[in-house]
């Protein structure tokens, strides 16, 4: 029997912030029209010029795959500590591993349309967030990551620009399923700030409880220079160790991990006049870990009571560390952005194993730092003009990138390393070279044409990688109004995804001595997988194509997108040699073919003037390899979001939010070992409901509160383990919990 705290859960959560008051709550925001321009909300008297703006409302004239969140939606839903609370619940979102495989079930990441988080480009500030490649690339495509939706406080995001589909492929590489842009506060001409606390609290004491306080300040110094200055302490409770014990089919199946935050992020504008602006912006971010036992291949590694005993501690800290300078033009022939970008990156944590069932579980030979160093140099002119009727807004940009990747405890020796020379060498490995580098740049045009009614945008982006060659991606995407309730929009781009600094290194070995290798070749000591060097890049041909009718009061939109997705990356299952007396050496190779197609559809009502009805729907038809007809990841074949809000008054609203995921789909067959899984195993997650609700309460123009309970119908699921054990029932889906907000504006 689960074990459960006091019903008073709600009031010992409001009491438990120790203030009376939160940020004030704005206006109700107007909802946001999926695949329309946008008029996208700042602060009042926000210092931004032009092209600050252009982004979203360029990307929404073009596709009807986009959505902005924006920071009214985060109020009246704040997440409990990572964006991708509120993220998910956009159409065509779920949340997922990098694989089918279930290890690291719990860390799940956003996924855009079925194409993996590790295809989902993720950019705060539109500077492009790679923490997670820091973090060890394991066999089956998983890493021991929260991904990158946890860099920013809820409280500091102005909005979040969600963008999927064709439109994505000028972002490059990593963005074949979409962009994701955190966009934070702007400075104000006037003194302004607030102060931010939440807490909450689950209803199951095996839960892990979260709670925050976070900071906003920003202004005027002069006429011509501003501020904006963020932080926040954060922390969220790891789950019992023993949670899933009930429904565990291995050995230890960990539930969700718990980390601490701590953020602190400031920004200098310079208006030097009217066509030039300086910004200069510097980041430091920390997540330390709070251990919940999760080993990876949820065995309990080598050592179950090692693990027991490291139960609530930090294994792991990532430290993000971000350094901007940028120039912003406006001027009478257009706007131009330039930015240089630095993100340093320090992942220190103990050492995993890098051998068969241990591999990814913490053994007791150290600790280690990875350090990940990317600098980017980017920029864009955009020029509007007119050729005799037809208007035209051309983009001309390029990108520079250096990436520096040093992974000591990934790269340190083993005692499966290959012994001997010659015949029992492996070709081109070297554990001594544990540094990864690499150069690109690109180039990208697009013109965004109006005609009319129509409205074309071609466009195309050149990358060049030192290792991997040359990649062009073209894109058209079009819009054109049949009437003036109703458009017809669709789009078809190629994206595409270099290799990472893992899969590409030769250097990168792991080892199985025989229950992880392919059944299809006699076992005689076992196999290797070794980065390769001659990967080629991922490629997908995105396509979509919808409706959206808007009569004011009520608006729907539907779409349909699919994506044929070739030469995805996995661990490879073809012998290229033997050594050390049939030791088999694979690589890293390009599979088969894939496709990923669904629909995603809308429908807005304001019911009245004060009362709101939204709903999404994301269908999806097909996430499968062509060739083994088994899915990327794990995700619902359907998922419902709908949210109805209510202003009752000026300063008291409500809102009910509601989301319904389809059957999750166990998967059949292991492809790393070529065989089916046990019947037993398969195990699919049946479709099940949460229900969210909350009230806030504006006392003034300074003071706010909300309060709310999630999950209302306490839906529980606990993780039975990994896929091999437990098909897709991977994860741990928490119970009932109340939550409390509170700010102050001054």
């Amino acid at each position: 029997m689960q074990c459960r705290t006091s019903p008073n859960s709600l009031a010992l959560a409001f009491v438990a912030l120790a203030s009376p008051a939160m940020v004030a709550t704005g206006a109700q925001a107007e909802e946001q029209r999926t695949g329309e321009v946008l008029e996208v909300p700042v602060a009042d008297n926000a210092l931004v010029i032009q092209n600050t703006l252009i982004t979203a409302e360029r990307e929404a004239r073009q596709a009807l795959g986009s959505s902005i969140i924006t920071a009214d939606d985060i109020k009246r839903h704040p997440p409990a500590n990572d964006l991708s609370d509120i993220i998910r619940r956009e159409p065509g979102v779920n949340l997922t591993g990098n694989s089918a495989s279930g290890a690291r079930g719990n860390n799940r990441q956003i996924d855009l349309r079925g194409m993996g988080p590790e295809n989902t480009l993720i950019l705060i500030d539109g500077k492009p967030s790679s923490a997670r490649n820091a973090v060890r690339y394991g066999w089956n495509g998983d890493r021991d990551t929260r991904g990158e939706t946890n860099w920013v406080p809820a409280e500091a995001v102005e909005r979040i620009e969600i963008l999927r589909g064709p439109a994505a492929a000028r972002y490059g590489s990593g963005a074949m399923g979409g962009v994701v842009n955190i966009i934070t506060k702007r400075p104000t001409d006037e003194l302004k700030g607030s102060v931010s606390l939440f807490t909450q609290l689950p209803e199951d004491s095996a839960e892990g409880a979260s709670r925050r306080a976070n900071f906003n300040l920003g202004g005027g110094l002069t006429d011509n220079l501003g501020f904006r200055l963020f932080g926040g302490l954060a922390k969220t409770d790891a789950d019992d160790l023993d949670i899933n014990a009930s429904q565990a089919n291995s050995a230890l199946v960990a539930g969700r991990e718990g980390v601490r935050n701590k953020d602190i992020n400031g920004l200098l504008s310079w208006k030097l006049n009217d066509e030039h602006r300086f910004e200069a912006s510097a980041g430091y971010s920390r997540q330390g870990n709070i251990y919940a036992g999760d080993t990876m291949n949820s065995n309990g590694g080598s050592d179950v009571a090692l693990i027991s005993s490291l139960y609530g501690h930090e294994t792991n800290i990532m430290q993000r560390s971000t350094y901007d300078l940028t120039h912003l033009g406006d001027f009478t022939w257009g706007t131009s952005k330039t930015t240089l970008a630095y993100e340093y990156v320090r992942n220190w944590r103990l050492n995993e194993g890098l051998a068969g069932g241990p591999e990814g579980a913490i053994n007791d030979s150290g600790a280690a730092m990875s350090r990940l160093r990317n600098t980017r140099l980017n920029s864009e002119v955009n020029l509007p003009f007119a050729v005799g009727s037809t208007e035209h807004v051309l983009t001309l940009g390029g990108e520079y990138l250096y990436e520096s990747l040093n992974d000591q405890g990934s790269f340190r020796p083993q005692s499966f390393d290959p012994s001997g020379s010659g015949n029992d060498a492996i070709s081109g490995f070297d554990r001594s070279e544990s540094k990864m580098t690499a150069k690109s740049y690109a180039l990208f045009v697009e013109d965004n044409i109006v005609i009319g009614d129509t409205t074309v945008t071609p466009g195309l982006r050149f990358d060049h990688h030192e290792m991997f060659g040359d990649n062009f991606s073209p894109s058209l995407n079009l819009s054109h109004k049949l009437t003036e309730a109703l458009s017809v929009k669709g789009g078809i781009a190629r994206a595409y995804k270099v290799p990472n600094l893992y899969q590409s290194n030769p250097n990168y070995l792991l080892y199985s001595r025989g229950q992880g290798c392919s059944v299809e070749q006699t076992n005689s000591g076992g196999c290797y997988l070794q980065g390769n060097a001659d990967l080629k890049p991922e490629i997908s041909v995105n396509k979509e194509i919808g409706l959206l009718y808007d009569r004011g009061t009520w608006r729907t939109s539907a779409t349909y997108f699919r994506n044929d997705y070739q030469n995805k990356i996995i661990g490879g299952t073809d012998v290229l040699y033997a050594i050390n007396s049939g030791r088999r050496v694979t690589q890293w190779e390009n599979a088969g073919k894939a496709r990923v197609e669904g629909i995603e559809g809308n429908f807005f009502i304001e019911l009245t003037p004060t009362l709101d009805w939204n709903t999404n729907l994301t269908w999806m038809l097909d996430n499968d390899n062509r060739e083994t007809g088994e899915p990327l990841s794990v995700i619902p074949e359907y998922t419902v979001n709908t949210t109805l809000d209510w202003r009752a008054t000026e300063q008291l609203s409500f809102q009910v939010a509601g989301t319904y995921f389809g059957k999750q789909k166990s998967p059949t067959y292991n492809y790393r070992t070529q065989e089916n899984y046990d019947q037993a195993a398969q195990q699919d997650v049946e479709a099940y409901g949460l229900v969210d609700v909350s009230a806030g309460y504006k006392f003034n123009a300074n003071y706010d509160v909300r309060v709310g309970v999630n999950n209302v119908f306490d839906k529980q699921i606990l993780r039975g383990g990994n896929a091999s054990s437990s098909g897709a029932n991977t994860y741990n889906q928490p119970g009932r919990a109340v939550f409390a907000a509170l700010n102050i504006n001054f």
